[in-house]
């Protein structure tokens, strides 16, 4: 699973092995614009040459554009797609974004790097106060819905609506489950504008950094409304008026009616797009494929070809699916095999390895029972665990034979790749767990006053090859400080319900995928976070938080992220492990395909590709 709404941080899990996440946080850290690529061998894109204009991580201006009859096809994973509302708490995944990223068009996208790029043909936005922070936004007059019904104002007032703001009585009242309550949230107030109007502005109270990411694409609320029984209009004005019950009667078809659970679209009626393609029940094969056709009412750049397929396939077949053609584009889990295996296909097969914003660590979990509780070892037994872990040699085997310039990361907020990283170190850690020291954890589990040996049970989603390897070293080690590590890996980790949810486990496993917001990791850190799943709480990384979260000052983000990374490594939430490497691998008679490191992954611009005349 990996969220990739706008403004959250996923858990990577899928393909690329991270985690997943809710849409209040962004688990990477900061902005990614200073990224560095590392490129693999094979027919090789230079990193100038990732966006449109020389240098630029934008998508390429590929000027006027006849869609072809062509197919490409990719694969995101064995999990089908199962959900055009992919904003719910159980649908905002990787394998329904890769398809509605193509469905669903707004007002900016994500760089290859993070960076925001607004898309000019959809509308535009512009903040119009600083006290409060306002922001303007306008829809194109010429932007509609591929059923014809104009996009307007109707559908961002749903989309907030659906985030249970407090004005319209919140969750109880509503009903709404989305996998975010972040617009409701920091815009406690209704959008102002009129029903189906092309204009409205947004007011934030307090600052809030990633406003930006807020307000992007929007689910068809005309859709809703009919089948609530209802006008568009009527829902529309129902939400200005604060008129709970009324706008309470579409929560139930907002949560269900876009979903799939028996993977087919009973009616096409019900699930419109408003981008470049659109979903038709009869290009659906279940177990197999769903192919998307062009839009034919898009108002923006048109597709490059004309089928883009979508394949059920398990990461473990990619790249013999690659090899036969029977997939266009991988983006496997990155391994020394699976490098190795791309570069063997010879001029068949470009290959491009990436820094990614996506990166591993171990948590420690803090419940009663753990001995990591500061009841039980504490924190001694969290500084044991610490000392023991080989990072340097999970890195030297596993992570450098990919990318030669991987490296510790020390730190959780920002990466390696970036400016700023080594400034923020040299304030926050004393780099006193980057060599192993056997002798030194074993007193600190004797100063934890515990028996060994000492079990720990490091949970992570299973199969996965690498972080298989990973626990493995990490028992060779810690074993003989006095720990008994135990590989509880399970298919069920990231499961609602499951052994991350649960907290069975003493330490986690997996990583967090993001695209460079500021104020995301608040819920992974803060006391009753959404995404604290070890149930860390430490008063100062709270307020330290409140004060990054309510301010629009880049110093004041700085300041603050220093003052958090070193209360993290003081109390040691968790340990950073490593920058995770991207491999991309595709059919070298395609064009336009451009390997991002951000949790959108190498399909974020699927409607340029095209296969080369």
């Amino acid at each position: 699973m990996a969220v990739v709404a706008a403004g959250a941080l996923a858990l990577a899990g899928c393909t690329s092995d991270s985690g997943t996440e809710d849409t209040d946080n962004a688990a990477e850290g900061g902005g990614g614009d200073d990224m560095e690529e590392t490129e693999g061998s094979g027919e090789e894109s230079e990193g100038d040459d990732m966006g449109g204009e020389e240098g630029s991580t934008a998508k390429a201006d590929l000027g006027e554009v006849t869609t072809n009859d062509d197919n490409v096809s990719f694969s995101s994973g064995a999990e089908e797609y199962n959900a055009y509302n992919g904003d719910t708490a159980s649908t905002n995944s990787t394998y329904n974004a890769v398809v509605n990223n193509q469905l669903f068009a707004g007002f900016w996208y994500w760089g290859t790097d993070g960076t925001i790029y607004p898309n000019e043909w959809f509308g535009s936005y512009e903040q119009t106060s600083e006290d409060p922070l306002t922001v303007e936004y306008t829809i194109s007059d010429d932007a509609v819905w591929s059923d014809g019904t104009p996009i307007t104002a109707n559908d961002y007032l749903l989309t907030w609506a659906s985030s249970n703001p407090e004005s319209l009585g919140g969750v109880d009242a509503l009903g709404f489950d989305p996998v975010s309550d972040t617009f409701g949230r920091y815009v406690p107030e209704a959008p102002e504008t009129e029903p189906g109007s092309k204009t409205f502005t947004i007011v934030f109270p307090e600052p809030y950094p990633d406003w930006e990411l807020l307000v992007s694409s929007a689910l068809p609320s005309h859709v809703a409304a009919e089948q609530a029984g209802m006008e568009p209009d009527e829902l529309a004005q129902a939400i200005l008026d604060g008129e709970t019950e009324t706008v309470a009667e579409v929560s139930e078809f907002w949560n269900t009616g876009w979903l799939f659970p028996n993977y087919q679209v009973e009616d096409e009626a019900l699930v419109p797009s408003s981008g470049p393609y659109t979903l038709e029940g009869a290009a659906w094969e279940s177990g197999n494929q769903l192919a998307l056709v062009p839009n034919e009412e898009f108002y923006g750049p048109a597709p490059a070809t004309g089928n883009l397929v979508f394949k059920f396939a398990a990461p473990e077949t990619h790249v013999q699916a690659l090899q036969n053609g029977d997939i266009n584009v991988i983006e496997p889990q990155a391994t020394v095999d699976t490098l190795q295996q791309l570069e063997g296909m010879g001029d068949m097969v470009s290959v491009e390895t990436t820094a990614e914003m996506t990166w591993e660590h171990l948590d420690f979990n803090f419940a009663e029972s753990s001995v990591f509780n500061d009841e039980n070892g504490g924190l001694a037994a969290r500084e044991a665990f610490a000392m023991c872990v080989p990072r340097q040699n999970i890195i030297d085997n596993l992570i450098a034979p990919i990318n030669p310039d991987a490296q510790i990361m020390n730190l959780r907020e920002k990466f390696p790749f970036q400016e700023d990283y080594q400034e923020v170190v040299d304030a926050a850690y004393d780099g006193r767990y980057d060599q192993v020291d056997i002798e030194g954890a074993s007193g600190m589990l004797e100063e934890a006053g515990l028996e060994t040996p000492v079990e720990v049970r490091i949970g992570y989603s299973a199969p996965n090859q690498r972080r298989t390897e990973e626990v493995a070293q990490i028992k060779a080690s810690c074993d003989e400080a006095g720990f008994e590590i135990v590989d509880a890996g399970n298919p069920d980790f990231f499961e609602a319900g499951g052994t991350l949810e649960s907290g069975d486990w003493e330490v986690a496993l997996f990583a967090w995928a993001g695209s460079g917001q500021i104020a995301s990791g608040q819920p992974i850190y803060s006391t009753d976070g959404g995404q604290n799943f070890g149930g860390f709480s430490n008063e100062e990384v709270d307020e330290a938080w409140n004060t990054l979260a309510s301010s629009n000052d880049p110093e004041v983000h700085m300041e603050q992220i220093k003052v958090i990374e070193k209360l993290l490594w003081d109390n040691l939430y968790g340990i950073p492990l490593f920058a995770h490497p991207g491999v991309t691998g595709f059919d070298s008679t395609l064009e336009n395909v451009m390997p991002t490191s951000v949790q959108t992954g190498v399909s974020w611009n699927a409607e340029q590709w095209v296969r080369a005349s």
